[in-house]
This record gives C-alpha cells, sequence and structure tokens, in this order.
C-alpha cells in the first residue's frame, strides 16, 4: 500500500491551496536539504515574495531524516514533482561544473525548478572575500583591516586555479578516485598565516600545486590539450582564476583556508583592543569591567562564519536571483497555484487507498 506522501508533488500542493480563501497568496514549497539551509534560502526568498505568492521552506523528510542533495531531489524529481508550486533549492557541488556528466548534473543544469547556489555550497558564500571584514569585526568590535581579504583571496584563488581545473577534468571524465576531491584539498589547504606576512602563505600553496602540477602533466600527458579547452570553457561560465574558491569543496574552504586566514587576524584584532582598553583604564577595577565586557560581546569564528550574510553583492548570488526571476516569470497570476482546480487533491489523496 502507498502512502499519501509518496505522491506529493507540485500538483498537490496547487490543489491544496485551491482549497484556501481566494484572497490567499498562492503558496510555492521550497525543499532544502538541511536545517543548516533554510536561513540562507530563505534570506533569497524573501526578495521576491510578492502580494500573489510566498514561499514556504521546508526539508523533504520523506520516510525518516535523510537529508542532503540526493534526498531533496529525489523527494520531487524521481517522481516528477518537481513545478509551479514546489521547487528544490540545493547546493551546486560539483555538479554545475560537470554540465551533464552524471544524472544528477543534468537533472540541476535542465530543470527551470531547481535553483542551484553555482558555488560549490552554501558554505563558500559565507566565505565571500567581500565579507571576511565583518565577519572579523562580529568577533573582536575592532574595525581595523589588517589584511585585504579581497586581494589575499584572488591570489590563494590563482595559485590553486590550474590545479583545480585539471581536478574537474578527472570528475568529467568519471576518473576522481586517480585525483579526488580530497588529494586536490590536501595540496591547496593553508597551513598557517603570518598577520604581518600574510602572502607567505600563498608562496606555500604554489610550491605545492606547482608540485603536483608536474607530476599530473607527467602521468597524464595526453589531458593536457583537454585540460586547456577545459579552462576556456570554465572562463566562459564565469569560473576564473579570481574566483576560484568560491567552487571548492565548502568544508574545506571554511576549515583550511579561511579559518587559518581569520584567526591570527581576530588574535591580532582582540590584543589590540585589549591594549587600548588597558591603555584607556583609570583604575583596575575600570580595566577588569571594560574587559569583561568586552569579552561577552564577541562572537566565536566559527559562529560568525555560519551566522554570515553580507556576501549578498557576490557575482554568483546575483545568478541565484536571475533563475527566481526566470521562474517566477512562468508562473500564472496568482503566484505558485495555477488552473488546476481541487480535483486534483482529491486524486492524491485516492492514491492512499490503492
Amino acid at each position: 500500500m502507498k502512502r499519501l506522501t509518496d505522491n506529493i508533488n507540485s500538483r498537490y500542493f496547487e490543489a491544496a491551496d485551491r482549497l484556501l480563501p481566494n484572497k490567499r497568496r498562492g503558496r510555492i514549497i521550497a525543499f532544502v536539504e538541511s536545517y543548516d539551509d533554510v536561513s540562507f534560502w530563505r534570506l533569497l526568498l524573501d526578495e521576491f515574495e510578492t502580494p500573489n505568492h510566498y514561499f514556504q521552506i521546508m526539508l523533504p523528510n520523506r520516510g525518516g531524516l535523510t537529508k542532503g542533495k540526493k534526498s531533496a531531489l529525489r523527494s520531487c524529481i524521481e517522481h516528477n514533482g518537481l513545478g509551479n508550486s514546489l521547487i528544490a533549492c540545493v547546493d551546486s557541488d560539483y555538479d554545475w561544473l560537470l554540465q551533464g556528466v552524471t544524472q544528477t548534473s543534468k537533472e540541476i543544469i535542465s530543470s527551470p525548478y531547481v535553483i542551484q547556489t553555482y558555488t560549490y555550497a552554501i558554505e563558500n558564500y559565507q566565505c565571500w572575500a567581500g565579507s571576511l571584514h565583518q565577519i572579523c569585526v562580529q568577533c573582536t568590535l575592532n574595525d581595523h583591516r589588517l589584511i585585504d581579504f579581497p586581494a589575499f583571496m584572488e591570489l590563494y584563488s590563482k595559485a590553486v586555479y590550474p590545479l583545480f581545473v585539471w581536478n574537474v577534468w578527472f570528475y568529467r571524465k568519471k576518473l576522481h578516485n586517480q585525483f579526488s576531491m580530497q588529494d586536490l584539498n590536501i595540496d591547496i589547504r593553508i597551513k598557517s598565516v603570518d598577520v604581518r606576512r600574510p602572502q607567505g602563505a600563498i608562496v606555500g600553496v604554489q610550491e605545492r600545486v606547482a608540485r603536483k602540477l608536474r607530476w599530473l602533466e607527467g602521468h597524464y600527458p595526453q589531458a593536457i590539450p583537454e585540460v586547456a579547452a577545459l579552462r576556456q570553457e570554465l572562463t566562459g561560465m564565469g569560473v576564473t582564476e579570481n574566483n576560484t574558491y568560491l567552487f571548492l569543496q565548502g568544508h574545506h574552504l571554511i576549515e583550511n583556508v579561511i579559518m587559518k586566514l581569520l584567526m591570527p587576524v581576530c588574535t591580532a584584532l582582540r590584543q589590540e583592543r585589549e591594549a587600548e582598553i588597558s591603555r584607556l583604564a583609570v583604575h583596575n577595577q575600570q580595566y577588569r569591567n571594560e574587559i569583561s565586557a568586552y569579552q561577552h560581546s564577541q562572537m566565536g569564528l566559527a559562529e560568525a562564519i555560519r551566522k554570515n550574510t553580507h556576501y549578498r553583492e557576490c557575482e554568483m548570488y546575483e545568478r541565484m536571483r536571475a533563475d527566481v526571476r526566470e521562474f517566477l516569470a512562468t508562473l500564472p497570476e496568482g503566484g505558485g497555484e495555477n488552473q488546476q482546480d481541487a480535483e486534483d487533491l482529491k486524486s492524491a489523496h485516492q492514491h492512499k487507498e490503492s
């Protein structure tokens, strides 16, 4: 016997909304991958709510608590459930870069009802270079700019870009076991950053990348022309040597690049602020009170990154906006509802008895 939830799709939600008063706005369900994704997609979709329609973000939760892109897409695409009243909002991972090589990639790049991040994941937006100073301010309450973060991340991107293109080539050829994403992450990680000489961290990455490139070119000489062609293709997609970090594995980017960069900066900024408090305090009690108040007002670095929303000027974020606009332009008047009547809902309920 099938469960009612096995037949939930866009038509189901459209029919359900038809039972509500006519003055109610049309509802569009947006399936996301996990709890952590809800606030990110809410921030984006908030921009597009109108008197005619609104978005409700949900986890698929079909048959349990499983999460992830496959769960979100399985709940929709496998049963042809996506439509005017049901969309999926997912991380791109490598699927956008693969351009249809895998089934998941085909589904993501071909469906107008799938809104993807284009960056590897939500974490990449949270690490957008233009927002890193704001993260430091939240953590230290000190607005002193010690490092030009956009310039640093551009240099880092240029350093890792050649090896990143090779990695995408291996995944397109379905040979990722020969040069996996984990292998790439080891070669492009940052070990430490000296606030007084941050470029030294980039030099270490460049040296490891150069060694790996020599090895790859020696073992896969037949791939060199294809990798060069892929580089041109990626450039046409907007994936350039200046913004490579946006397409690296998100968790790796946070743990092995951004945290290594921001931790010493935040430490220096806190020490600077504490020294200022010590210098201005007129007696010990005032110093202790001010230090206590300062320390209690700070935010942890990991939390500040997770709660960062200062990435909406990122060029890839505008692509997501464009996809939402394109989806909304196809809707009939009344938002997520279409001209289907409540009989569709009745039909969906009848499946419960089949």
